[in-house]
């Protein structure tokens, strides 16, 4: 199998007027987004299909991708989300013996638009000083345009922060994975509020026993509560938190109701605001599947996988109270390279949540065993009413 490349040129123009000329990479055309860098080695396919990364345009640090091409086994979702692709040497070849086509012919099928052939070390650096910016590429005919013209079009893009972005990723109406039957004892429903879902999360909530029902992202509490949940998982998605308001007031309700509940990513961020913590936009995000994590339940240090450009604001040490109510509060997860809120958990209510992947599609498996934190949770809430 081997690849197509086209020697047409394309241009990545960032709205600082920055700008890198290279070689069009998948559909031609114009496409706007958040610039951000991820810095995995490996699993390219789990980060296009990852529905996290709608709206931004993604440049993997590691020089040469798409040697493994692209499988129907591995993708995360039901198609590629990012909304531009920036890679310095594509793979000439496709050499794995799982690939069903091309990296490049995936991306014209999906029609993303890409750029090949330009010093991706020199845009990571210039993202790390500046901070995350909204970015365009431009090839074929838009190729032409002037610089003036380019960088106009850019600077009118919409920015990140206050952008909901949940409704393009979520599912339509209800999805239901049953329990897998290696799982044993089955525990119940699960409602997973579906604002960005991997597969892999999913697959690891039903080998935990759960009937994994994941519901559309605008579900009302009562269409919640219709399906019996046992527990609420909120999932990893795309936009800025402080624009999902619906999001918060609906976990607010899932909390008011005892029920228990573990978000990550995305619903992380989601449970601080319910909780009545403040978000803020980081600089240039976590992304990668390398990133040091301390748990501090057991001062062990995990390497994770992270896809976030938002955080939580709350304090590193000690117990606070909950603005909203809640009671106790503790942050139960640092992040070791620059101090933020990676986990969140809640000591008189049923509910924690982590910033990171523990699925971890791709990446390091040592947070997978917050799925089993999870579900232990679950059960334990179950005996406690039982004997209450």
């Amino acid at each position: 199998m081997t690849a197509l490349h086209t020697p047409e040129p394309a241009v990545l123009v960032l709205e600082d007027g920055t700008r890198h000329v290279g070689r069009a990479y998948g559909a031609l055309g114009t496409t706007l987004g958040e610039v951000v860098f991820a810095t995995g080695m490996t699993g390219y396919q789990e980060t296009l299909t990852d529905p996290s990364y709608a709206g931004q345009i993604v440049l993997q640090t590691a020089p040469h991708i798409g040697n493994t091409g692209m499988n129907d086994e591995d993708p995360e979702s039901r198609r590629i989300w990012v909304a531009g692709y920036i890679v310095r040497d594509p793979s000439r070849v496709v050499s794995n013996w799982r690939a069903d086509e091309s990296l490049d012919d995936a991306l014209v099928s999906d029609g993303i638009i890409g750029i090949s052939g330009i010093d991706t070390r020199s845009v990571t650096r210039h993202i790390r000083s500046a901070g995350s910016m909204r970015g365009g590429i431009f090839s074929g005919e838009a190729a032409d345009l002037s610089p003036d013209q380019q960088l106009a079009i850019v600077q009118q893009a919409p920015q990140m922060s206050g952008l909901n972005l949940s409704a393009e990723v979520s599912v339509a109406a209800t999805e239901v994975t049953p329990a897998a039957a290696a799982a044993g004892e089955r525990i119940g429903n699960l409602a997973v509020l579906d604002l960005g879902v991997k597969q892999a999360t999913i697959d690891n909530l039903a080998a935990r026993g759960f009937d994994v029902h994941v519901l559309p992202q605008d579900v009302t509490i009562e269409q919640l509560r219709a399906i019996d949940p046992v527990a609420v998982f909120y999932s990893n998605g795309p936009g800025d938190p402080a624009a999902s308001g619906d999001h918060v007031q609906l976990l607010r309700g899932v909390l008011d109701g005892g029920l228990p509940f573990f978000g990550i990513c995305f619903g992380n961020q989601l449970l601080g605001r319910a909780l009545g913590l403040g978000t803020y936009k980081l600089p240039f995000g976590h992304r990668g599947i390398n990133q040091p994590v301390l748990d501090k339940t057991t001062g062990r240090v995990e390497i994770t996988a992270h896809n976030h450009g938002f955080a939580v604001e709350a304090p590193l040490e000690g117990e606070f109270d909950s603005p909203n109510g809640y009671g106790r509060i503790e942050v139960s997860h640092v992040g070791l390279n620059d101090d933020v809120v990676e986990g969140l958990r809640a000591l008189d209510i049923p509910a924690f949540s982590v910033q990171y992947h523990p699925e971890a599609a791709a990446g390091p498996h040592d947070a997978n065993y917050l799925f089993d934190r999870f579900r232990d949770m679950v059960i334990a809430t179950q005996e406690n009413r039982k004997n209450a």
